[in-house]
């Protein structure tokens, strides 16, 4: 490939039965580790994570179903489900050595990190989210034709087969579109960096569809449960979002509420890709989150 992060080391850590995860690992320090989106890989990463890694030990992993890591097929519904791509990210934790972490993820990955924060909170310090709300809530906002800015969420909920064969049949167009459309700045992924993410994502079609289903399925029964019985995160939590509220008719800073006892909640004019787009910015941001 030719691409990484600069100054850190590449690995392959057994996490599961069956599975690894691809890691990128550098810098010194307490740990950190930070969570790609959707349609990327730790990539996303690359400009904020050395600036952490000057004073922290930086853990950039491929997502369970995403990069190199490992692809297991859907065989249950919670295959894929952010309970067992979280519990990954502890196994990575513990495979080197890290009893407490700080954890930010951005789209799946904020998604994956949440879930963390509330079925391991004694091992998450701090909890970094970046452009989305909690899962239960995401499917509540998206209302009439305003829910088309979330066409691929339908998409990729229903049963296997035709999704699959659809983004197959035009796995660039439909990858690239979001690379396009979510971005505010034409240089923010360039094009070695686009094309890296396009081959990733063709080659995980399957996981990747796999990952959002179980957004519509098993992960709205995990979080709503966990919303039921009173469950919260109890670590510091930085909220990073664009004002989708504004655009979809919702208070973000309210929603996040009920979910958190320690909130900062900021919106950004970055693009959805606002590691790539606003490095030092939120950069910065997560460098204030671990001093609380």
């Amino acid at each position: 490939m030719g691409i990484g992060i600069l100054g850190f080391e590449t690995r392959s850590i057994s996490v599961a039965d069956g599975v690894d995860l691809n890691a990128a690992v550098g810098g010194e320090g307490p740990a950190v580790v930070l969570l790609h989106g959707f349609p990327e890989t730790h990539l996303m990463w690359r400009h904020v994570a050395p600036i952490l890694a000057e004073h922290h030990t930086v853990v950039c992993p491929d997502l369970r179903g995403y990069g190199a890591s490992g692809k297991p097929e859907a065989v249950a519904e919670d295959t894929y489900s952010k309970r067992t791509m979280a519990a990954d990210i502890v196994g990575l934790a513990d495979a080197l050595g890290f009893d407490r972490f700080a954890l930010v993820g951005h789209d799946r990955g904020a998604h994956v990190a949440f879930r963390a924060g509330l079925d391991h909170p004694n091992r998450i310090s701090h909890l970094g989210i970046l452009d989305i709300i909690p899962t239960p809530d995401t499917w509540n906002v998206l209302h009439g034709v305003s829910a088309a800015v979330a066409f691929h969420l339908y998409l990729m909920a229903q049963p296997p087969g035709l999704p699959e064969q659809m983004i197959a049949g035009s796995a660039d167009a439909f990858f690239g579109h979001f690379l396009d459309v979510w971005s505010t700045s034409c240089d923010a992924i360039p094009a070695e960096v686009r094309a890296e993410y396009l081959r990733a994502c063709r080659d995980a079609i399957p996981s990747i569809v796999a990952d959002y289903r179980a957004t519509a399925t098993v992960d709205v029964k995990h979080d709503q449960t966990d919303l039921d019985a009173g469950n919260r995160l109890t670590m510091p939590v930085t909220v990073v979002q664009q004002d989708w509220g504004r655009q979809l008719g919702f208070d973000a800073t309210a929603i996040w509420r009920p979910w958190t006892t320690d909130l900062r909640h900021f919106t950004t004019q970055a693009g959805h890709f606002m590691a790539e787009e606003a490095p030092e910015d939120i950069a910065t941001l997560i460098l204030n989150l671990l001093k609380r």
